[in-house]
C-alpha cells in the first residue's frame, strides 16, 4: 500500500504517525511546501511575545526524527501542484531545487490547512499575516530590531487577540481593527466585553465597528476617517479553506467552503480522503456543515483516516466546536451554540447568566466566573455555554462540553459530582449552580427576561424593582429601577400589586429568591436573568461598539 499524504501539522502528521503504528509494511510520503512538518502553530502569537523564547520549541518533529522512529518518508519545501484522479498521481514542485516530478498513490489524503482571508483594501499587500512558523520569526525579528514602534491588527478572531497581547508585551502601540461590534465575534457581546475591558486596560486600543479604508506606508485609514499608527499591519481577518488542489481536481466543495466529506473522511473520490482545516464538519447541534479550526479535531481525524486505510470500521462523530483563549490573565471559552447563532439559525433555546465564584470565596483567591448556558426548551437538552474570568473557566466549559456530547440535558448539570475542595472548586460548583438555575427556567419555577429585552418591557409598563442593598444601588443602578431591598419586599407588597414586576440582584440569585415571594403573594414577577452584572457587561459591550 502506498499512501500519500500532503500537509503535515496536526491532520497530516496523525494520519501518517498512526498509519505506521497500523501498517508497517505501508509506504507512506509526507509533502509539505515549508521547511517545518510539525509545528506548534497555536503557539506562534507566544514566540513573538518571548513567553516561548526559542523557535526550536514551536517544532514538534523533524524529517530525521519521524524518518527515524516511524520510517516515514518525509519531504519539506515539496509543494503538490496537481492531482490526477484517474492515474492515480501527483505533480510535486521540489522548491529546492525548482525540479518536478510525479509521484503514484493507492490512498492520497489532503491536509492543506487554511490560509489567511484577504479582502480589497488598497495597500493590504504591505500587511504580514501568521501562518506558519517562518511568519512568526518574520514578524519577531521587526520587533526585536526595534523597527516596530506601533501595530494595527485587522481583525479581532483568536490570532488577532493573542498577537495584540504579545505585541504590547513587547512595549510596541497595539490597535485591533473589527468591523464587528465586538472582539472575538464568536462569542455573544455581553460574555466577551470583559475581555474587551481587560485589553483597553493593558493598553490595547480597539476599533470596533471599523472598516479598514487602506493600509499606507506608516499609517492605516479608516472609512469614519481615523488615522491608526501602524509601523506594522497584520492581517488577521480569518481563514478559508485552503483548497486548491481539491479544486483543480473536481472534488466536492460544499456551501461552508470546505471540502466535502463523509462520515469517513472521504471526499467524492472513494481514494482521496481530506482532514483538518480544508475539511467541512457536520456539526452536532445544527445538523449542517460548517467550518470548524480547531487542532484537536484535526489531530482526531488525521488518526481517523488512518484507521479508515487500514481497514477498521471508524467514523467520526458530528463536532460541537470548543475553544478557549487567554490575554492578560482572563480567559474566555465556548462550546456548542451561541444566543446570536442560534437566533440566526431559529433553533428553539433558552438562556441563563450567572456569575459564581471560581472556588469557595472563604478560601484566598476565588475570582468571579461568568457563564452562559443555552438549553431546549422541550427537551432541556444542552446546546451550548460561553464562559469568561480568570480562574476556572477550562474546567467548567469542558465539563459542559462533556455534557453535550453525552446529550445530557439542563437538570443532569445538578447532579455532577465534581471534585470539590475549598481551593479548587465549592460544595456547589459553577456548574452545578447553572443546574440548578437552570432547572427554576425549565420547570417554570422563575420566568426570567434576558437583559436586551429589558428596557422594551419597562416602556410596556413593567416596573424594576432592585432588591439589592442601599449601597449596592448607588454604587450602579439601572435607570428606571425602584429601590426595596430583599428582606423589605414583604412590606411594601402594596406598592407592586396589579402590575408586572422584574426584579434584579448583583447576579440573580437574590432576584429568584424575590421572584417566588412575590409569586407567593399572587404578583406577577420575573428575574432579570445574571442581574446587574449580565445587563452592566451587556449595555458597556453596546456603548463600546457605538463609541468606537
Amino acid at each position: 500500500m502506498k499512501v500519500l499524504i500532503v500537509g503535515g501539522v496536526a491532520g497530516g502528521m496523525s494520519a501518517a504517525t498512526r498509519l505506521r503504528r497500523l501498517k508497517e509494511d505501508a509506504e507512506i510520503i509526507v509533502f509539505e511546501q515549508g521547511p517545518h512538518v510539525s509545528y506548534a502553530n497555536c503557539g506562534l502569537p507566544y514566540h513573538i511575545g518571548e513567553v516561548i523564547e526559542a523557535e526550536e520549541s514551536l517544532l514538534l518533529q523533524t524529517p530525521e526524527s519521524l524518518h527515524a522512529r516511524f520510517n516515514l518518508d518525509v519531504r519539506v519545501n515539496n509543494r503538490v501542484t496537481k492531482i490526477d484522479r484517474e492515474n492515480k498521481q501527483v505533480t510535486v514542485a521540489n522548491l529546492k531545487d525548482n525540479t518536478e516530478y510525479e509521484e503514484g498513490y493507492d490512498q492520497l489524503v489532503l491536509s492543506t490547512g487554511a490560509k489567511p482571508r484577504m479582502v480589497p483594501i488598497p495597500g493590504l499587500e504591505r500587511a504580514l499575516v501568521l501562518r506558519d512558523v517562518q511568519d512568526a520569526v518574520k514578524i519577531k525579528a521587526l520587533v526585536d530590531t526595534k523597527q516596530i514602534k506601533s501595530a494595527a491588527i485587522i481583525g479581532a478572531g483568536f490570532i488577532g487577540v493573542e498577537l495584540a497581547e504579545n505585541l504590547r508585551h513587547r512595549g510596541i502601540k497595539t490597535t485591533i481593527v473589527e468591523f464587528r461590534d465586538n472582539i472575538l465575534p464568536q462569542f455573544d457581546p455581553e460574555m466577551i466585553e470583559p475581555m474587551q475591558k481587560v485589553l483597553i486596560e493593558n493598553g490595547i486600543e480597539l476599533a470596533l465597528s471599523a472598516e479598514t479604508e487602506a493600509v499606507h506606508e506608516s499609517t492605516l485609514t479608516l472609512k469614519d476617517g481615523r488615522v491608526i499608527d501602524a509601523d506594522l499591519v497584520v492581517a488577521a481577518i480569518g481563514v478559508v479553506a485552503d483548497h486548491k488542489l481539491a479544486v483543480d481536481a473536481g472534488l466536492e466543495i460544499g456551501s461552508a467552503g470546505g471540502i466535502v466529506v463523509d462520515d469517513q473522511m472521504r471526499t467524492s473520490d472513494e481514494n482521496i480522503f481530506a482532514v483538518g482545516d480544508a475539511a467541512q464538519k457536520l456539526s452536532a447541534l445544527t445538523g449542517q456543515e460548517q467550518m470548524i479550526w480547531l487542532a484537536n479535531l484535526a489531530n482526531r481525524h488525521g488518526r481517523l483516516v488512518a484507521d479508515v486505510i487500514a481497514g477498521e470500521t471508524v467514523a467520526a462523530r458530528p463536532s460541537i466546536g470548543t475553544g478557549i483563549i487567554g490575554a492578560f490573565g482572563m480567559a474566555a471559552a465556548l462550546t456548542g451554540l451561541t444566543e446570536s447563532l442560534a437566533k440566526r439559525m431559529n433553533i428553539a433555546h433558552k438562556v441563563i447568566h450567572l456569575h459564581p465564584s471560581s472556588h469557595a470565596g472563604y478560601y484566598p483567591g476565588a475570582e468571579a466566573v461568568s457563564l452562559k448556558v443555552l438549553f431546549d426548551p422541550e427537551s432541556g437538552k444542552l446546546l451550548g455555554a460561553q464562559g469568561i474570568g480568570r480562574d476556572g473557566i477550562d474546567k467548567r466549559i469542558d465539563v459542559i462540553a462533556t455534557a453535550i456530547y453525552a446529550g445530557l440535558k439542563i437538570d443532569d448539570l445538578m447532579n455532577l459530582e465534581l471534585s470539590y475542595a475549598p481551593a479548587f472548586g465549592s460544595a456547589k460548583d459553577a456548574v452545578n449552580q447553572a443546574g440548578y438555575v437552570g432547572n427554576n427556567i425549565f420547570t417554570g419555577k422563575t420566568e426570567s427576561v434576558q437583559f436586551g429585552d429589558l428596557a422594551e418591557k419597562m416602556s410596556e409598563g413593567a416596573l424594576l424593582v432592585d432588591v439589592r442593598s442601599e449601597s449596592e444601588h448607588v454604587g450602579g443602578s439601572i435607570p428606571g429601577s425602584l429601590l426595596i431591598p430583599i428582606d423589605t419586599l414583604r412590606e411594601n407588597l402594596n406598592q407592586l400589586a396589579g402590575r408586572e414586576i422584574i426584579v434584579h440582584c448583583g447576579v440573580g440569585q437574590r432576584g429568584h429568591t424575590a421572584v417566588q415571594l412575590l409569586r407567593g403573594h399572587g404578583i406577577n414577577a420575573k428575574n432579570l436573568d445574571g442581574g446587574y452584572t449580565t445587563w452592566k457587561q451587556g449595555i458597556d459591550a453596546r456603548d463600546r461598539a457605538a463609541k468606537s
